[in-house]
């Protein structure tokens, strides 16, 4: 058996197309699309606040609301399940918060307690009440993107659409009306709290409304790429597409981008190497984020390096008479 299996590029390009899974496929890409534009439009505003490991800590913090809300109504309700999701989220803020304040803890190790101890008691949850939970940890941790084409579908205008990826579609279409309704609220926040402070915007409110709307997207993406890597979806698309631009318009508009891009990559990918789709994208984005960093206009490798050497030419060369 090879460790890597040999590469060939027009099958590289085709496989996922023409073999007979290839409506499965169709719908990896557009989940993919759906979770990585989700994640990545608010995880701009978690990196622009320096609170990227944020969105770590409440991703593996959800477990313990979801697991609770599971063994209280004995059901899968995504109603329920966002509910617990969304509890658990603020809880997680809250306690890192009051942490950080009430000791001399510093907030990144405040972030580690708290994350590491609510996880924790999700999967001791899981683990001692697995006989009565529905819940695979597995799927909650790492998900599965592959499966969704054989998950409940709605036929809608004749075609039949798995329902994960309608309940991601929602999902987005909150996201975005929410951002774009509340978005001079969090573009102040993000960059100068005391200015928004004496502007009358309610920082305390700007930034627990933006860790609902992380747990809400969060919650939606874990039947597809899991608690783990989610993360790479919150934080990549961001820091990617701020190689390429300053302006946070523009940024946002990336994002959108190099989701579709991670989406499309990761599926070759994973056909190529016969892996997870969802490890795929996020394996796509790392090189699609060295890529950038190397030939970017404005910070990219390439053209500090010829800066160095412009640099370094000015200072050997002989000064004239």
């Amino acid at each position: 058996m090879e460790l890597i299996p040999t590469f060939d590029f027009k099958s590289f390009l085709t496989a996922p197309w023409i073999d007979g899974g290839w409506e499965s496929s169709i719908w990896i890409v557009i989940m993919g699309i759906l979770v990585n534009t989700a994640c990545g439009l608010v995880g701009n505003f978690l990196v622009l606040r320096k609170m990227a490991l944020v969105g770590d800590a409440i991703s593996h913090s959800l477990l313990p609301g979801i697991a609770i809300v599971f063994l209280l109504s004995n059901s899968r309700s995504t109603g329920l399940m966002v509910a617990g999701a969304l509890a658990a989220g603020l809880v997680t803020v809250w306690l890192i918060e009051f942490i950080h304040k009430k000791t001399r803890v510093k907030e990144d190790a405040a972030l580690g307690v708290t994350f590491t101890t609510l996880f924790a008691i999700g999967v001791i949850l899981i683990s001692v009440f697995a006989d009565h939970v529905d819940l695979d940890l597995e799927c909650v941790l790492y998900g599965e993107i592959g499966f969704i084409y054989f998950d409940d579908s709605l036929p809608l205008i004749g075609i039949e659409v798995p329902w994960p990826v309608l309940q991601m579609a929602g999902a987005l279409l909150l996201v975005t009306a929410l951002l774009l309704l509340f978005y001079k609220e969090l573009l102040v926040t993000s960059f100068d709290s005391g200015l928004a402070t004496s502007l009358g915007i309610p920082v305390s409110w700007a930034h627990y409304g933006l860790m609902m709307v992380l747990s809400l997207v969060i919650v939606f993406s874990f039947e597809s790429v899991g608690a783990i890597l989610v993360i790479a979806m919150l934080i990549m698309p961001s820091v990617t597409s701020a190689l390429l631009s300053e302006r946070l318009p523009n940024i946002l508009r990336l994002s959108v981008v190099f989701a579709a891009l991670y989406s499309i990559g990761g599926l070759h990918l994973a056909t190529w190497l016969d892996c997870s789709p969802a490890g795929a994208m996020v394996v796509c984005g790392f090189l699609l984020f060295c890529l950038v960093w190397l030939v970017s206009p404005r910070r990219g490798l390439i053209l500090l390096w010829v800066k160095k050497l412009k640099a370094r030419g000015q200072l050997e060369s002989p000064s004239l008479p």
